[in-house]
């Protein structure tokens, strides 16, 4: 997408990125597994870290978090809500400026990995956390399992609608290239026009596998959610437990 940097996700979406992905991961089941991964107090690292809408209650069981991300304007969020004071927050790349270790643990959550757009930036990552990690550390991703059926092409539909305000959803899927595109186009009578605009590379659990592999982790455990459900052939997300 034309125009489309590592901050435009976040400063897109900030103002509306708690209302509306407020159930793309179990926050309590979140909580509980990076506890019992990092240990009680164990120092966590989460990779776009948002809002805080993970960063802020694990920081509230105990965890000593440190959360990263390229936006400004989201990191903003956590440090303006009750508990952020306890979130400590940098603003930089998740490649090429992450803290210095050692970490118990790190997560990146809901398809964050994918908002790095080409493989070379995601092996990158992997190798990234893993000088950071303590030995026996653990780095937890949390993703999408692409559908390799899915069509090329655009597709535009309707996200919400009110009697004041209409969300439309534009996207381009291109499967050749990993990588789907799009806009929010929020609609208002009151403030006209606001684009919303997103991109991934998306890859599969085997990609990330291999990946995970020449960084030096070992797949410890895969689940279809943060609660453990068992991963099957059919799941659409995934939860991978990749061990230092």
């Amino acid at each position: 997408m034309r125009g489309y940097e590592s901050t435009s996700y976040g400063d897109g979406f900030a103002d509306v990125y708690d209302e509306w992905y407020a159930d793309v991961t179990d926050v309590t089941a979140t909580v509980v597994r990076m506890v019992a991964l990092a240990g009680p107090g164990g120092r966590v690292l989460e990779l776009g870290a948002g809002t805080g809408r993970l960063a802020v209650p694990m920081a509230a069981a105990g965890l000593d978090v440190v959360g990263i991300d390229s936006s400004a304007a989201m990191l903003a969020r956590i440090a303006s809500q009750s508990g952020g004071e306890h979130v400590t927050i940098l603003c930089g790349d998740m490649v090429h400026d992450l803290p210095d270790g050692p970490f118990d643990a790190c997560l990146i959550a809901y398809n964050t990995l994918f908002n790095l757009l080409d493989a070379v930036d995601q092996q990158q990552c992997f190798r990234s956390v893993a000088e950071r990690l303590r030995p026996g550390g653990t780095f937890v991703v949390e993703a999408i399992v692409p559908d390799p059926g899915a069509p090329a092409g655009g597709d535009v539909s309707i996200r919400s609608m009110t009697a004041d305000r209409v969300v439309l959803s534009v996207s381009d899927h291109r499967p050749t290239e990993q990588r789907t595109s799009g806009q929010f186009v929020e609609l208002t009578e009151a403030g006209g026009i606001r684009l919303r605009p997103w991109s991934i590379r998306w890859a599969p659990p085997a990609e990330l596998d291999a990946m995970a592999d020449t960084a030096g982790f070992e797949l410890a455990e895969r689940f279809a959610d943060m609660a453990g459900a068992p991963f099957t052939e059919d799941a659409d997300h995934h939860v991978s437990i990749y061990r230092r």
